[in-house]
């Protein structure tokens, strides 16, 4: 996927943190790249974190020591804590984070270094095995989650909300399966879901909305556990349908 047009969402912390990590590393730096929701039209600044991976030669103590105190800095401006990899690490592991790593190949930005996140092979049984483990996994979590929120309506649009966080990722990984070319826009990645085999698909949108208010905007109490409802039944039916794609 292009992310050019939405390079510019990159703020500037985070051009600021990648530079002193290039100033202070004291181990081997191969490359920095940018992940993620700030690639895509999906982004809110102020709100959304900006995600990256860090590629080095070897993993270090020193280096992790540098990164604390970097954090400290960064953390409050919306710099997420980044990924570090090896790139032995990343080929030997494909198979065992193949939707992490899809997901890394189709949304990134390389700041520096070797763009090695571009030429990713992704197996694509391991990928929909993957996102099989993903949507069944969720289910529990929704269930578990559920039962911790006790009925509070800001415990359940979180519960909801941080669910779609999971789910657009997995979303991208099936459209690739299913042969279409997925989209970088949340809203649109849902639609394209839309077939008989799937239900109340609507659901998807409604909570992808959802997750973007502010908390003063929430709906009521009745409403949000008739969106679970919905949700949670649209989640078992895509479980469903990702199962059948293995026969």
């Amino acid at each position: 996927m292009d992310t050019t047009p939405y390079s510019d969402n990159i703020p500037a912390p985070m051009h600021e943190f990648a530079a002193r990590v290039q100033e202070e590393t004291p181990a081997g730096l191969h490359s920095i790249h940018v992940v993620g929701s700030v690639l895509t039209p999906d982004y809110q600044p102020g709100r959304s974190d900006v995600n990256s991976v860090i590629v080095l030669e070897r993993i270090e103590l020193p280096f992790l020591d540098m990164l604390v105190g970097l954090g400290t800095t960064f953390r409050d401006r919306h710099i997420a804590a980044p990924l570090l990899m090896t790139p032995h690490y990343i080929a030997r592991s494909l198979d065992v984070f193949p939707l992490e790593f899809f997901n890394f190949r189709e949304i990134h930005l390389t700041l520096t270094g070797e763009d090695l996140l571009a030429t990713l092979e992704i197996d694509d049984g391991s990928l929909r095995l993957q996102c099989e483990r993903e949507v069944k996994s969720m289910l529990v979590g929704l269930r578990q989650g559920y039962l911790r929120a006790l009925g509070d309506r800001q415990r359940m649009a979180a519960l909801l909300a941080e669910s779609m966080k999971s789910l657009l990722p997995l979303l991208r990984g099936l459209s690739h399966l299913r042969d279409l070319r997925p989209s970088l826009a949340g809203r649109d990645l849902i639609r394209s879901l839309q077939q008989p085999e799937l239900t109340e698909t609507e659901s998807f949108e409604a909570v992808f909305a959802l997750a973007r208010q502010e908390d003063a905007s929430l709906p009521e109490k009745g409403v949000l556990m008739q969106l679970f409802d919905r949700y949670y039944h649209a989640m078992e039916s895509l479980a469903g349908y990702i199962d059948a794609l293995a026969a």
